[in-house]
């Protein structure tokens, strides 16, 4: 939340310089690299109109001199999204979404100009590979895609995009696709809906709160809108209308408790009731406070497991807790290990553990890292391959202001060391871990 935000986060810096050097200052038990974020440049540079419209000649010739500031001081890239989930607050868009072709263009080009960088993108619908491999072309840098997800509306898409960006490599352009080895479920409340503001007729919803938003939720045409466009065809929608994979986790009032577990198709079938009012009318009830679960992406474990095992993948997306207070994956690599090479037998347990470390190494040209060799960086995990895993979600509430999150436990791990000194055993985080991590700057791709 914004209230998390601001009572966390220490306003030292204003330039990315300056950003590095309190990373830098104020130490990490693990190591780090930082993005120059497309997003952030663009509020710098246009203020509120950032969200609003595209930039001037000015404008963009402003974030490239930033972007080259940020390169040359130590960022690893260039971040930016066009996927249509990300929206700021009032549902504004994300600034990137605002970018005109030309402008992403000529701020991939900015990394480029220093030799070194990997430009990232959440890719949006209308984002096509055939674009971003001419930024490739052009930049003469790598592309990295993120979030290919299996989706159950167009569930060819993800790999079209796989097949065009192994196209893309034949043509001596380097395009890596991000995959997920884990399922994509997220908590939410309706006063917080991340999973559906991306439907078109949640709009006349978003940046409504309190009783301003029960209203629109209660409204019979608004739902009436939203049931048609579940039930229409869509190349993408994060969320399906599929509800048998919706289920209450936690209810504000007593005497809704028989809910919690249940599916909200199960409880629309018990009530004879459409599964969108079971929704919204719990919601208001409970004055917005209801927490549900959804399953949204990467539910076919067959299609994971093709995606996986894709030669131009990179296994990753722990989100890096940008939906801490909903959407939790920081053990996708214990997921790896423990589901898809043990459980299933997608790969073996060495081809894991390499996709792990050795390959995003070499990915973003980390030389001195992701192997077990003499002179190289001692990274270390050491786990139990016949236990490892990762635990059962769970919220806490150790944020600034006692704000909730979710985490998830480590299970099957004996230790973890940074830099050759450890910072974690079986316990997790050590009382007294030593600040061991290192900024790590220009990575040689």
């Amino acid at each position: 939340s914004l209230d998390v935000l601001r009572q966390g986060i220490e306003w030292g810096f204003e330039t990315f310089p300056q950003y590095l050097a309190q990373l830098r200052r104020r130490g990490s038990a693990i190591n780090i690299a930082a993005y120059i974020g497309h997003s952030s440049v663009r509020t710098h540079v246009m203020g509120k109109d950032a969200s609003t419209r595209a930039a001037t000649d000015g404008e963009i010739a402003h974030m490239q001199q930033i972007v080259r500031e940020a390169m040359h001081s130590g960022a690893v890239g260039f971040s930016s999204s066009t996927s249509p989930a990300h929206n700021g607050e009032a549902g504004l868009p994300m600034p990137s979404r605002l970018a005109e072709d030309r402008e992403m263009a000529a701020l991939v080009n900015a990394m480029g100009e220093s030799g070194h960088g990997v430009y990232m993108l959440t890719k949006g619908g209308h984002t096509t590979v055939a674009f971003l491999e001419s930024l490739a072309a052009r930049s003469r840098r790598p592309v990295m895609i993120a979030a290919l997800l299996h989706n159950s509306t167009n569930p060819q898409a993800v790999f079209d995009d796989l097949d065009a960006i192994a196209q893309a490599n034949t043509r001596g352009r380097r395009l890596i696709g991000q995959v997920s080895c884990c399922p994509l479920t997220m908590d939410f409340t309706l006063a917080s809906p991340y999973p559906v503001e991306g439907l078109q007729r949640w709009k006349p919803a978003l940046g409504l709160a309190g009783v301003a938003l029960k209203k629109v939720l209660a409204d019979t045409k608004f739902r009436d809108a939203l049931r048609a466009e579940l039930a229409s065809k869509a190349t993408f929608r994060l969320f399906n209308g599929e509800w048998h994979k919706v289920q209450v986790v936690e209810v504000a009032r007593p005497e809704n408790a028989a809910y919690e577990q249940k599916t909200l198709a199960a409880i629309a079938q018990d009530e004879a009731r459409d599964p969108l009012d079971v929704m919204l009318d719990l919601a208001i009830a409970e004055d917005l406070k209801t927490v549900f679960t959804a399953e949204l992406l990467n539910s076919d474990e067959d299609a994971v497991g093709r995606m996986l095992n894709h030669p131009h993948s990179i296994v990753s997306l722990s989100d890096a807790g940008a939906h801490l207070t909903f959407f939790n994956d920081a053990g996708f690599g214990l997921h790896l290990l423990g589901h898809w090479a043990r459980d299933v037998g997608a790969m073996e347990m060495s081809e894991a553990v390499r996709r792990l470390t050795a390959h995003p190494a070499t990915v973003f040209g980390m030389k001195d890292r992701g192997l077990i060799r003499e002179d190289l960086a001692a990274d270390l995990l050491l786990f139990e391959p016949d236990t490892v895993g990762r635990g059962p979600k769970r919220r806490v509430f150790d944020l600034p202001g006692g704000a909730p999150r979710l985490t998830t436990d480590a299970v099957g791990v004996h230790g973890v060391w940074v830099n050759g000194q450890q910072v974690a055993d079986s316990s997790g985080l050590l009382e007294a871990a030593p600040l061991a991590g290192r900024l790590l700057t220009r990575f040689s791709t």
